[in-house]
Order: structure tokens, then C-alpha cells, then sequence
């Protein structure tokens, strides 16, 4: 647990303490000489100017410049005084570090130097020394150049270590973000895998279901062949589930990459999904549960992309489920594919089947699954009633046009 003090780290101001101590203990050693050793030029008056210094000091973190500007002013009032270059003195060195070092801007810190600069050839010609007087500037110049020097390395050090930190705490924030929008795509993806699943199967079985309770006693081969159906259609949607749930518990590896950064294709078997060339056997499977369905496929690629395939797939057998649904067993059915400008799926029904035992419930996700379908490849989605009664469902998708690698809308 890190300790504070007026909000600042408690070493940090034990510290800036002891450094004032030491300004605050050369001023009064000199102050206080013994008999036998020089006093200090000026007196008890100089020396308050080193205890303000001392003071002024203590800021020099949370306000670098401020301190820069006091501390030099007082330097001045000693310079004027003619009392020359003093022990305490050290605070304008302390001042010119800690403003190089801590300042929001570097050119504060140049201007410090600058005045520094200034400061130090005053202070050569008020040294008392019996050498000329460039001697003693190259040594006071010496000595505070070096100090701004080491300020301006700790400074781009203290910079760059920062910059470091703040990079990092962005990676983190972008990771976590991907996360979440990985984790949203993947709750959604499994939704509609799961309503394509759940949906379809289930209203076929129900349909079969009333049907054969109704003909149980009056066709019973029929009824049969409608317990046969419902058999059949929970067994291919355990399937699904089945291989839905493996894909969810399989780990994801990481892919290989290869120089550059270039991702190399993955050797890794890919899980079976529903194609365009399976549509024929899906619309079987609703002629079997009393859909009268006409497929025409006129123009369609040979091959698609997979995703691409999936979502006509998913489109047709959705559109299908809700015509079974809600026209009923007997109606006349018709899904077209061809190619106009784009691909074009259009499933629409006459609504004239016979009217289910119970109506089917309404609210349901199936047109909201089938738009983020469409979304994802920049296709269009229209649903409506039919002008002579009915409904119909169309779909436009462009088609790629080189076959670059895709996001499958699973």
C-alpha cells in the first residue's frame, strides 16, 4: 500500500525534505563561522536569502518552473548584494535540474539553462579567487552544464519510460475491447447456429406431430409417415447439435504464421458446413413434412465461398420453417436462385396450406438472424406479404469477385 502525503508519494517528499535540510544546513555552517574562519559575505540577511531558497525547494516537483523563477530571483538579489558565489548556491543547481527534469515543456527548461548561463558568468566575476576570471567560469560552467545534461538524460529516460507504460495500458485496453467484441460475435454466432438448428427442426416436428394426431385414427399409413418424419428430423437436428457442441468445446490454435507476419493457411481439418449443392435434400425434407416446395436454381456458381454458401443455406431453410409455420401444411412453396447483378434467393409462399392446430407463436428471431447474415457480405434483405396473398422473402448478394479469404457468418 503505497503512503501519501499533501498527495504526493511519502518518499518522494522525504526526499525534497532532506535536499532543503542540506540547502538549509550549508547556510547556516557558513552563517555561524568560528572566530578565525571567514564569515559568510552579508551576513544573517544572505542568509535568509539560502533559507527562502530551502524553502522554495520544497515545491520543485509539483511546480519545477515556479521554483526555477524564485530561486533565480533570489540568485539575483545575492548578485546585486555583491555578496558572491556562496555554499548555499547548490539550490540553483537543484532549481535547474528539477525544472529540466520536471517540466510540462522541455523549453522551460532550455530558458533555465539559458539564465543559468547568465548566472554563471556573474558569479565569476564576483568570485574572489586570484585567477583570472574565465577560470572560474569554466568551472562553474562546467559544473552546471553537466547538471543540465544529466537532467535532460533523466528526463528523456522518465519520457520514454511513461511512454512505455501508456502503450501498454492501451494494448491492454484494445485486448480487452477485442475481447469483448470476440466474445459478443461468438454469443451471437452460436444464437443463430443454434435458432437454425432448434427452429427448423422443431416446427417441422410439431407439424408433423399435430398432423399425425389428427390422422392417427382416419390414415393411419400417413400418420405413420409423419411419426416417420418427426423421427427423422430430431435424429439430423441431435446431428447438428452434436457437431455444434463439439465445435464449441474443440480449442482454437493459434495459427501458424510464416515471415512478414503473413498467416499461412491452416492445416487443420474444417468442420462440415451446409452448401448450396445440399438445398435440394433440405427442400426434400419439407416436401416430406407437407410443404409443397418448387426449387429452381438457374445460373447459380458452381462453387461460392463458404460463408457465402452457408448463408444462402440458412436463408432458404429459414424461410422455409416460417412457411411451414405460418402457411401451413399443403401450401405451395417456391425458392428461386439465380444471378442478377449479384445473387439473387427469393422464397415466397402462397399462405393457402391448412391452417395449424395452434398458431404459431410470433416474435421469434429468424428474420433478424437472416439480415446479420446478409450484413456481413454487404447484402440486402426484403420481407413482406405478397400482393395476392402470401409471403415472400428475397435476399441480394454481391458476389466476390477474386476469391480472397472471408469471415464465415456461421
Amino acid at each position: 500500500m503505497s503512503r501519501t502525503l499533501f498527495g504526493r508519494p511519502l518518499r518522494g517528499v522525504a526526499f525534497d525534505v532532506c535536499v532543503s535540510a542540506l540547502v538549509v544546513l550549508f547556510t547556516l555552517v557558513t552563517a555561524a563561522a568560528q572566530p578565525g574562519v571567514s564569515a559568510q559575505p552579508g551576513g544573517w540577511p544572505s542568509a535568509l536569502v539560502g533559507l527562502a531558497m530551502a524553502v522554495a525547494l520544497l515545491f520543485r516537483r509539483g511546480h519545477p518552473s515556479l521554483v526555477a523563477v524564485l530561486v533565480a530571483g533570489l540568485a539575483l538579489t545575492q548578485v546585486v548584494a555583491g555578496w558572491g558565489p556562496l555554499a548555499y548556491d547548490v539550490a540553483v543547481l537543484i532549481a535547474l535540474y528539477s525544472v529540466v527534469k520536471y517540466a510540462d515543456r522541455l523549453r522551460d527548461g532550455m530558458l533555465a539553462g539559458a539564465v543559468a548561463a547568465v548566472g554563471v558568468l556573474l558569479a565569476a566575476s564576483q568570485a574572489q579567487t586570484n585567477a583570472a576570471w574565465w577560470a572560474p567560469a569554466i568551472y562553474f560552467g562546467l559544473i552546471t552544464g553537466g547538471v543540465w545534461l544529466a537532467a535532460l538524460n533523466v528526463r528523456t529516460r522518465r519520457l520514454y519510460v511513461l511512454s512505455l507504460e501508456e502503450r501498454a495500458a492501451t494494448l491492454e485496453r484494445e485486448r480487452e475491447a477485442e475481447a469483448r467484441a470476440a466474445v459478443v460475435g461468438e454469443r451471437a454466432r452460436i444464437a443463430r447456429e443454434l435458432h437454425d438448428v432448434v427452429a427448423h427442426s422443431m416446427a417441422v416436428m410439431i407439424v408433423q406431430a399435430d398432423g399425425a394426431r389428427l390422422l392417427f385414427d382416419r390414415e393411419p399409413e400417413t400418420a405413420r409417415q409423419a411419426v416417420k418424419v418427426v423421427a427423422d428430423t430430431g435424429r439430423q437436428a441431435l446431428e447438428e447439435m452434436r457437431r455444434l457442441v463439439d465445435v464449441l468445446r474443440e480449442p482454437s490454435p493459434p495459427e501458424p504464421t510464416t515471415g512478414q507476419g503473413a498467416v499461412t493457411p491452416s492445416t487443420e481439418p474444417e468442420r462440415r458446413r451446409a452448401t448450396v449443392a445440399e438445398l435440394p435434400a433440405l427442400v426434400g425434407r419439407f416436401r416430406d413434412a407437407g410443404l409443397r416446395v418448387e426449387y429452381v436454381a438457374r445460373e447459380v456458381p458452381a462453387t461460392l465461398p463458404p460463408g457465402l454458401d452457408l448463408t444462402v443455406y440458412r436463408v432458404v431453410q429459414e424461410a422455409l420453417t416460417n412457411a411451414l409455420k405460418h402457411a401451413g401444411v399443403g401450401a405451395h412453396a417456391t425458392v428461386a436462385l439465380g444471378v442478377d447483378d449479384g445473387l439473387v434467393v427469393r422464397v415466397s409462399d402462397d399462405g393457402r396450406g391448412r391452417p395449424p392446430t395452434r398458431p404459431a407463436p410470433s416474435g421469434g428471431h429468424g428474420l433478424v438472424g437472416m439480415r446479420e447474415r446478409v450484413g456481413v457480405y454487404d447484402g440486402r434483405l426484403t420481407a413482406g406479404p405478397r400482393t395476392g396473398g402470401g409471403w415472400q422473402v428475397e435476399v441480394r448478394l454481391p458476389l466476390p469477385s477474386t476469391p480472397d479469404p472471408e469471415v464465415i457468418a456461421a
